[in-house]
């Protein structure tokens, strides 16, 4: 019985020095140089440049679709078409009003033919009137004709003098008062064409169709969006910085960019655009940059994370970030003893911190 306790006492005594044994000792790093580089984090999208969106400016039904989610379309190039019965009806009724203006004031104008025809008329007869008048004036000058004959002639002849007169004015008034009308009916017309076109949605430049908002059959009000375009050959980014790295920025600096719908490429950018206003729904301010080399296609939309660099130093004296104690202090070892010290920080990013003061290559760090 006592060898068995023995045995055990001895057993747990072994197995106590062992586990001491295998303890293992703090973990310890020293400063080291190393190229750190500082970044503000941004999230963000990429976005066409030049996008709009196409509006009705009548209200009506969608009648016809010219184009789908993906089509590139031309400048002033028909996208859709509403229907416009009752301004149909009106555009028509001017197009025949301005044709029957025109076909007025034409030459062989049925109105001016007849007038001119009159006229023709009036100076036959007044032809024939001033042959009579003059030849009983003749004759009364002789004594071979009575006065009241002349008188008589003379008065026919003045009628139709007068005729003539009163028939050119007529004439020419007619014909001022028709082209009056072909004006009149011609600028109804263009008014009626344009608000035609109120109807017919064009592009208003080269550019990718990126969303359509109305199908077939939907009622259409006057100023509600049709469909979303966009420049496809142009993209840029549009991120959102955190505000308290705001101040970090300005326009020109570099930014390296991921999205996942490209996996591990990588995309790089300068910052182009800072906005001053802040959001206050997520206390972040707008950044707009342009993709440098390579960018990405012209999908909308597409999420991406960036890192915009504030700084580059290719030899900085760093520690890792993990032994930090607090914000601005570390523990190192000094013979066999922990001391806590506090350091002069430089920039930092995830990972590392750049040292200014308080420690050296030598020194040895521990953590707590």
């Amino acid at each position: 019985m006592k060898k068995t306790v023995i045995y055990a006492y001895t057993h747990l005594l072994i197995l106590s020095f062992f586990f001491v044994g295998c303890q293992p000792k703090s973990e310890t790093a020293s400063p080291t140089y190393k190229d750190l580089t500082e970044a503000v984090y941004a999230s963000g999208n990429v976005f066409p440049k030049n996008e709009y969106k196409v509006v009705a400016n009548a209200d009506g039904y969608l009648q016809q679709q010219a184009v789908n989610e993906g089509d590139v379309v031309k400048s002033n190039q028909l996208l859709f078409l509403l229907e416009s019965l009752s301004q149909d009806a009106r555009a028509e009724a001017a197009a025949n009003i301005y044709r029957q203006a025109e076909a007025n004031y034409a030459d062989g104008s049925p109105i001016l033919a007849e007038l001119e025809a009159a006229l023709r008329n009036a100076l036959t007869k007044l032809e024939n009137d001033s042959v009579n008048y003059f030849r009983y004036k003749a004759l009364y000058d002789q004594n071979a004709a009575a006065k009241a004959d002349v008188e008589r002639v003379e008065l026919a002849y003045r009628t139709a003098k007068n005729d003539v007169s009163a028939r050119r004015k007529a004439l020419a008034r007619t014909k001022s008062q028709l082209y009056v009308d072909l004006q009149n009916t011609r600028s109804n017309y263009r008014v009626n064409a344009r608000e035609g076109d109120n109807y017919r949605i064009r592009s208003f430049e080269p550019a990718r169709v990126y969303e359509v908002y109305k199908k077939v059959g939907e009622l259409v009000r006057k100023g509600e969006a049709i469909a979303l375009l966009g420049n496809p050959d142009d993209v840029y980014l549009q991120l959102a910085v955190d505000e308290t790295d705001f101040s970090k920025l300005k326009e020109g600096q570099d930014i390296v960019i991921k999205m996942d719908a490209y996996g591990d490429k990588v995309f790089k950018a300068k910052v182009t655009k800072i906005y001053p206003k802040l959001n206050k729904v997520d206390q972040s301010f707008r950044v707009d940059a342009d993709f440098v080399g390579e960018r990405p296609s012209a999908y909308y939309g597409l999420t991406v994370e960036a890192n915009i660099i504030i700084s580059q130093n290719p030899k900085a004296l760093t520690i890792p970030k993990t032994y930090l104690v607090g914000n601005d202090s570390v523990w190192i070892e000094e013979g066999k003893e922990k001391k806590k010290v506090k350091i002069q920080k430089g920039v930092e990013n995830f990972e590392l911190v750049q040292i200014k003061g308080g420690l050296t290559e030598k020194s040895v760090l521990v953590k707590e």
